[in-house]
Parts: C-alpha cells; sequence; structure tokens
C-alpha cells in the first residue's frame, strides 16, 4: 500500500518597515504540495513525476533537479546519502503564492522541499534541522522560519555557512546560480555540505488577533536580486538608529490586545531599505506619505511586502476600503495604470504542515 502526504506552506510577508531580513508574518495563502508514494522500488535517476497545477505554474520547471521545490528535496536527500526518492513519487503542486511579488514564494518552496524530502524518506529530521536545511538555500531567514513555524517571528543567522565562514546576506545573481550548482551537484550524488547544526535561530512573537493584512498586489515581477542591487553597501549611523527605535517598539506593539494605530504606524517606518526601492515601484512613495491611521480609518501600518513590489497594510477595520484606497495609487500611474489585485488575508499561526494518510 502506498502512502499520501499533503504539504501545506504558507506565504510570507517579510522585513515589517524597520525589520528588514529580521521580521516575518506567515499568511493565509499557500503553497500545497501531494505526494503520492508507491511501495515499489526506485526505477528512474530521480524516481519522481512532478506536476503543477493551478494559476502560479505557468513556466516553472518540471525538471526535478531544476525545480526548486524538487531540488531542495534532492539536496538533503543527499545529505542522508540517498541518491534519490526512494520510492517512485508523484508531486502535484498547487501554487496559490503570487511568483515574484515579495510574499515569499521561493521561501515556501524551499521549505516544501526539505518537508518533502523529511516525510518521503522517513528522516525524522527536528524542526531546527529542517530550518538548517532552508537556510543552506535560501539565505533570508525572515522568509523562511515565518513559513515553517507561523506567526510574526524575528530571526537571525549565526555566523557560519557551508565552509564555516559568514552566509551571504545579499542574494544576487552569481550566488543564486552558485546554489543551484550546489544543489545539481547533491543531485547528481557529488560532494554535497551537510548544513552546520543550529545556523539559524527565531523567536514567536506577539501579534493581536484583530489585525489582518491586506496585500496589494501589483501585475509585475520584480526579482529580489534587482531589489537588494538598489540598497547602497553602507548606512548613515542616524538611519541605523531610526530603524532599530522602531523595531524594537514594533515587537511588542503588534502583540497588544488592542493595536494603537499610531504607535503601530509610525514603529513601521523605515530608512534602510524602502528609500532606496522607490523607483522600483511607481505609487510607493505616494502611498507611503499619503496614507495614515487619521485619514485611512482601520489602518494601522503600510509597508513593502518583502521586496515588493506588494504592498502590506496592517489593518482592524474596513479593509476594503483601505485596499481600493491604496489601489487607486497604481490605478492613476502613468500610461495607463498599473493593474492590482488585492487579498485580506490572517495572520496565520501555524506554519509549515505536513500530513500523512495510507493511500
Amino acid at each position: 500500500m502506498g502512502t499520501n502526504f499533503v504539504i501545506n506552506v504558507p506565504a510570507t510577508s517579510a522585513n515589517i518597515g524597520p525589520g528588514f531580513d529580521v521580521m516575518g508574518l506567515s499568511l493565509s495563502l499557500y503553497l500545497t504540495v501531494q505526494a503520492r508514494v508507491e511501495p515499489e522500488k526506485p526505477s528512474s535517476p530521480t524516481n519522481i513525476t512532478l506536476v503543477y497545477e493551478g494559476q502560479n505554474s505557468s513556466g516553472l520547471s518540471l525538471d526535478p533537479n531544476s525545480n526548486l521545490i524538487t531540488r531542495t528535496a534532492l539536496y538533503v536527500l543527499a545529505c542522508s546519502g540517498i541518491k534519490n526518492f526512494p520510492h517512485p513519487t508523484t508531486v502535484l503542486v498547487n501554487n496559490r503564492i503570487p511568483l515574484g511579488r515579495g510574499l515569499g514564494s521561493s521561501g515556501a518552496a524551499v521549505v516544501a522541499g526539505v518537508l518533502l524530502a523529511n516525510a518521503v524518506a522517513s528522516l525524522n529530521l527536528t524542526q531546527q534541522r529542517m530550518l538548517d536545511y532552508c537556510l543552506m538555500i535560501e539565505h533570508h531567514p525572515d522568509n523562511v522560519a515565518a513559513a515553517l513555524v507561523g506567526g510574526f517571528v524575528a530571526s537571525y543567522l549565526i555566523d557560519v555557512d557551508r565552509s564555516g565562514n559568514i552566509p551571504e546576506s545579499e542574494a544576487d545573481e552569481a550566488e543564486v546560480l552558485r546554489r543551484e550548482r550546489e544543489q545539481k551537484a547533491a543531485a547528481a550524488d557529488e560532494t554535497v555540505k551537510l548544513p552546520p547544526d543550529n545556523i539559524g535561530h527565531f523567536l514567536r512573537l506577539g501579534c493581536s488577533p484583530k489585525i489582518k493584512a491586506i496585500t496589494i498586489i501589483p501585475q509585475f515581477e520584480l526579482a529580489t536580486s534587482k531589489a537588494r542591487a538598489a540598497l547602497p553597501g553602507s548606512y548613515k549611523t542616524q538611519d541605523v538608529v531610526f530603524n532599530l527605535q522602531r523595531l524594537a517598539v514594533l515587537t511588542t506593539a503588534l502583540g497588544r490586545e488592542t493595536p494603537d494605530p499610531w504607535l503601530i504606524y509610525r514603529a513601521m517606518e523605515d530608512k534602510v531599505h524602502q528609500p532606496y526601492r522607490m523607483h522600483l515601484i511607481p505609487g510607493l512613495p505616494e502611498i507611503l506619505a499619503t496614507f495614515n491611521p487619521d485619514n485611512t480609518p482601520g489602518l494601522l501600518g503600510i509597508c513593502l511586502s518583502g521586496a515588493g513590489p506588494t504592498i502590506l497594510a496592517l489593518a482592524v477595520s474596513d479593509f476594503d476600503e483601505i485596499a481600493a484606497k491604496i489601489r487607486a495609487v497604481f490605478d492613476r500611474q502613468p500610461n495607463g495604470g498599473i493593474a492590482t489585485e488585492y487579498k485580506v488575508l490572517d495572520i496565520v499561526s501555524e506554519g509549515a504542515s505536513c500530513v500523512e494518510s495510507s493511500l
């Protein structure tokens, strides 16, 4: 008798204003992976069939050695001395997280791949060990930690990487290609580096159940590498202090039973990444400068989601009205405006899950 695994990984919004590469929220929008595992012995080089369904599947590779979910799974298996999927496996992916929009689609894929390998090979990895594997591929703990454990999460990396050096936080194109080569080498049963233990740490923070996340999603992609390239090589001391002050307040302010709108609004201001990305997202300067708790009832705070272009607005009421105001800014951009969609999402306390059932 075969086995069926259903893996669900939530979307995430990272940074949350001043928390650049530190803070993450898990949201009620999911990547779902269904894995049907047959009892027969392996019969092909990777022993896996990959199928996508849903609107966010166009252009994604069905090659197990290239697709981020299965490539991650093959890397984790190789670290355990397993050359390929141990049983014939059919993987059906339904991804409801928009790609390249700052909602953690790549982080969710990495987390799903680690959970997939853990399930099909019965590796019995702890949550902390799964985080180690995730961070060997996706160096930004804010997204993967929130996706893995759920809720409002603060996280950091310790100063080791694959070779015992400080890990790169700035993921440029060359770094992405290097990771892909290493993962493909693992899949080909070449030398593979095990993740060091405990390379990332996280703390779940409080978040009022009254708060919902409004995501306004422009219909264009923004590569993280491009958004990273816009950042300066150094910062003014006063700008760093500005962010640290607000970050310290934000970690507590969101957890109060009755959120204080202006306290949160000011605590979500940023001088480290958003000012340098304004030119990449038409309408962003007006959005950040215009809306506040006085002129927009229900609004708590507003910021870029991750590297963008999605706008994240935290609110306690009037969700549709807030979304309409922000979308109107995109509508009146030059050359016909920018098409958007929006979603009102819960901040979910449960992170990635894997449920097993017999076929």
